[in-house]
């Protein structure tokens, strides 16, 4: 049954069902099975549909599709593994967003699908997210990696801002900083102190390792 319901789940993933997921996340739970398997089939499947992407067998609906799956279970497994006290191994902790003005995800969702599928933990605050918001975040889950993006020019420079407050807050020696989206570039990100630019998402991933020496 246990096999059964971790392959149900995996395979959830990869039909981009988040109901499907969502239950299947909760009957891990009721069935006491080892939520860290749990969350193993469900990176799996997101590595699975990012390898694909990244050969151009699968295309960018295919990896938001799974994306919403995966935002729908993994709450409840991440809630069970705390619960549990077990620890879950990661390559490193992302916050991500879209910053406060903006409301474009696709670039973000699949910045923090590949990251997912790469193995980083990751907390995803969605779009127009305020400068608060990425501080006690960061601040709660002791982020080593702060990921913001923006695809308007006119909201770039709270980029900027929020890197500002990481350095009122005493974070700023904390947390890499990396920005990226339509209206970024290299020179606006190094004149706001990024730790780091990429324009695409698979290289926000590499970014990502390369930040963290990993």
């Amino acid at each position: 049954m246990e096999k059964e319901i971790l392959q149900n789940l995996k395979k959830a993933i990869m039909s981009y069902d988040p109901e499907a997921a969502a239950s299947l996340a909760k009957e891990v739970v009721e069935r006491k099975i080892d939520p860290l398997k749990a969350l193993d089939s469900m990176t799996e499947a997101l590595r699975e549909i990012g390898d694909g992407y990244a050969k151009g067998d699968l295309y960018l609906p295919d990896l938001i599709g799974a994306a919403d799956a995966m935002q729908s279970a993994t709450p409840i497994i991440e809630k069970e593994i705390e619960r549990c006290g077990k620890k879950k191994e990661t390559l490193g902790t992302v916050v991500i967003g879209t910053v406060a003005g903006d409301i474009h995800s696709i670039g973000k969702t699949m910045v923090a699908t590949l990251l997912q599928a790469q193995g980083f933990t990751v907390h995803d605050l969605g779009v127009d997210v305020k400068a608060e918001a990425f501080i006690d975040t960061v601040k709660k889950h002791n982020a080593e990696i702060l990921a913001m993006s923006t695809l308007l020019t006119t909201t770039a420079p709270e980029q900027g801002r929020v890197i500002d407050m990481l350095k009122e807050k005493g974070l700023r020696e904390k947390v890499m900083v990396m920005v990226g989206g339509a209206a970024m570039s290299q020179e606006f990100a190094d004149t706001i102190g990024a730790d780091g630019y990429d324009p695409t998402a698979p290289g926000g991933v590499k970014l990502a390792r390369r930040l963290l020496g990993k």
